[in-house]
């Protein structure tokens, strides 16, 4: 019988290690904080008394901080390391978060069964929703380099499989948030949402306090190598001009902002939408669930399916997919003339056709988002990919700090236009103009993508010359 004790057994594949599963676990209760609040914003600070335009504007400035911060705060935490980083940031958060809830908790403020159209709060609702959209800005800001650091640190040669358990982590934190805020908001109130998420964020500290250890101190324990250079915030400054002056990326910037732009209207326009013309009390967390569950079952298969697509061909299908998303609303309000209509007994007919934009939106996010920073990789000069890489959140930061106000400006002055008040306080809209509201949504979507398609045969025609050697 042959010896075989000296033969080579298979090598299976080294474990991830436990900080890759901290920071994953981490980033769960941090969406599910963010998650839990997210869908109501505009509603909340529209019942507070903040008018048309303020719950959107300022719902728009927190999206915009937890998208462009991440440049700085990143270096940051470069600095003084992801794990301090982290406590910090979730202190932050649950002190936003608490802020943002105070002014009906502690503050003495009502909420009005509707959302208002004039400016009602006085400085003591104003003064803690700003701090806190600031402190949540900062703190979530500081949360996405540091854990996306943590699954890439911690990965090893299977940085594919981590981070596709990374971006199923982020939606099953998604679903988390929203199913927990929708029951605490059934049995106690719609500013108790901000309560679930506080609750997240210090589970969150717990966790980072108890079980996460800082990757690069364990890879330098381990290789006892040196740490490799920082790069100082200045230098961070003078990078981001150096990359805003290229032309080829800064135009990139502005026409692949117009997905983004469609995209923040999931938690503008459409919550708006609900509350105000469909029914009086919108389960918009529920809805909104549409979003993590369409990723999370087709994912996969859209992968498999469509995974060889050019990436400005793949984004370019996801900018008509969000357009068309949004122009099915059309069909409740003149095709089928009737927004109320209950379906099954379960939902009113407007409500069934927002489920499906969101869910729609989710396609092109699949489409989109991941390819995107495909394609600004290929964008970028010779040796600078990974410069022009951290400054991939651009397109989500520009979409936000528009979408805000500029979505308010549609539901407001195109989709109401000429609106009546019902007994019931929801809004009668004139079907011509609320089905232009929703044509101009999708029209944006279909000229980002016209922009990008035209781009990308210009930067075919002008390719890029090779920088000269130093």
């Amino acid at each position: 019988m042959a010896d075989t004790t000296d033969s080579a057994a298979p090598e299976s594949p080294a474990k991830f290690p436990r900080t890759f599963w901290t920071a994953n676990l981490t980033e769960l209760f941090e969406r599910g904080a963010y998650y839990s609040m997210a869908s109501f914003v505009v509603i909340y600070l529209g019942r507070l008394g903040l008018g048309d335009y303020w719950p959107s504007v300022l719902n728009g400035l927190l999206w915009t901080l937890v998208y462009f911060l991440p440049i700085l705060s990143g270096t940051i935490a470069d600095q003084v390391g992801f794990r301090r980083s982290l406590l910090v940031a979730f202190v932050l958060l649950a002190g936003g978060y608490f802020l943002m809830g105070f002014p009906a908790w502690l503050g003495g403020a009502t909420l009005t069964p509707e959302v208002g159209s004039e400016v009602t709060a006085g400085g003591a609702i104003w003064a803690p929703l700003l701090v806190g959209i600031v402190l949540i800005g900062l703190g979530g800001s500081v949360i996405k380099p540091c854990i996306s650091g943590s699954v890439q640190k911690t990965a090893g040669k299977r940085a594919t499989l981590a981070f596709a358990i990374f971006y199923m982590v982020i939606n099953i934190g998604s679903l988390f948030g929203r199913g927990v805020s929708w029951v605490v908001r059934s049995q106690f109130g719609l500013p108790y949402i901000f309560a679930v998420a506080m609750g997240c964020s210090v589970i969150a500290f717990f966790v980072v306090t108890l079980l996460y250890e800082d990757p690069d101190r364990l890879r330098l324990e381990a290789a006892a190598a040196p740490a490799r250079p920082k790069r100082s915030v200045g230098r961070i400054l003078l990078d981001m001009v150096l990359v805003l002056k290229n032309p080829r990326f800064a135009l990139f910037l502005l026409v692949s902002s117009g997905f983004n732009f469609l995209y923040a209207q999931v938690y503008n326009v459409l919550p708006l939408y609900l509350k105000k013309v469909v029914e009086t009390d919108p389960a918009v967390d529920i809805y909104t669930m549409a979003n993590p569950l369409t990723i999370v079952l087709f994912q996969l298969l859209v992968t498999r399916l469509f995974g060889k697509m050019k990436p400005i061909r793949s984004m370019v299908v996801g900018s008509l997919i969000i357009g068309v998303a949004m122009l099915i609303n059309i069909v409740p309000v003149l095709v089928l003339g009737d927004l109320r209509g209950s379906v099954f007994d379960l939902l009113p007919l407007g409500s069934v056709f927002i489920v499906l934009t969101v869910s729609l939106i989710a396609f092109g996010e699949l489409f989109t988002m991941a390819r995107t920073y495909e394609y600004i990789g290929a964008l970028a000069p010779k040796g600078q990919e990974g410069l022009f890489l951290g400054y991939a959140n651009l397109p989500m930061a520009i979409g936000s700090l528009l979408g805000g106000p500029v979505g308010a400006f549609i539901f407001n002055e195109i989709m109401c236009h000429g609106a009546t008040k019902r007994p019931d306080g929801l809004l009668e809209l004139d079907p011509n103009w609320n089905s232009l509201g929703w044509t101009v949504l999708m029209g944006i979507g279909f000229l980002s993508a016209l922009a990008m398609f035209l781009y990308n045969r210009w930067l075919e025609r002008h390719p890029a010359t090779p920088a000269p050697a130093t």
